[in-house]
């Protein structure tokens, strides 16, 4: 079996780098699938169409995770799209070449199957949430999520800038409804903003509000 070295310049040779740009569709819902894709560097998010011109957020994946994945199976069809949210490295490989390469390297397929593993119950999770939680509690969740994935800057704000129409399809909302339950948590001193920038002041009332009580 080839070593781990062998393998990455195996897939070195059979990758390509697709360089997006800031807003672009990398895949679409409904686009046969033709290979697997790697975010190399930027942000992207995964949306699903889920009523005329209204969009719910499922992930937002940064460098090193794989999008896609939702595509493979019996059915070799994207339920979701992938779009850019800034200037972004793609990494694609051809689905020929990556079902071949799980044929032949165990680490590989063990590894991706822990990674679906804990795919599938960040989904159910969400699922939950989404119908569960009420509102607040969502928008709560989404800036801890925020700060979990992208960490946080040298001022202690969260390391990324993202629209709050984006922030709010995640939580399942509308941009005013976000927009609402921001002042509501700037007023109650959980969160601070600056401009586009936010910064949880009380990680614990913050995470208090996700919770959820059994009817």
């Amino acid at each position: 079996m080839a070593g781990k070295d062998d393998w990455q310049a195996v897939v070195r040779a059979n990758r390509k780098i697709l360089h997006v740009k800031k807003g672009a569709l990398i895949f679409a819902e409904g686009d046969a699938v033709a290979g697997v894709f790697f975010v190399y560097k930027g942000i992207v998010k995964i949306q699903k169409q889920w009523a005329r011109q209204k969009q719910l957020i499922l992930n937002f994946a940064r460098s090193g995770e794989m999008i896609g994945y939702r595509g493979l199976g019996e059915e070799p069809i994207f339920p979701v799209s992938a779009t850019a949210l800034e200037d972004a490295a793609i990494c694609y490989i051809e689905l020929p070449f990556f079902e071949s390469a799980l044929e032949t390297n165990h680490a590989l397929t063990h590894a991706l199957m822990k990674f679906f593993a804990n795919a599938l119950q960040a989904a159910e999770k969400r699922l939950r949430d989404l119908a569960l939680m009420d509102v607040k509690g969502r928008v709560a969740e989404t800036l801890l999520m925020l700060e979990r994935k992208f960490g946080i800057d040298a001022g202690g704000y969260i390391d990324v800038s993202l629209k709050q129409q984006d922030m709010a399809a995640y939580a399942g909302t509308t941009y005013e409804t976000f927009f609402r339950m921001l002042h509501e948590l700037k007023a109650e001193t959980i969160i601070e903003q600056d401009g586009k920038r936010i910064l949880i002041l009380d990680h614990n009332r913050l995470s208090s509000l996700t919770q959820i009580i059994p009817a």
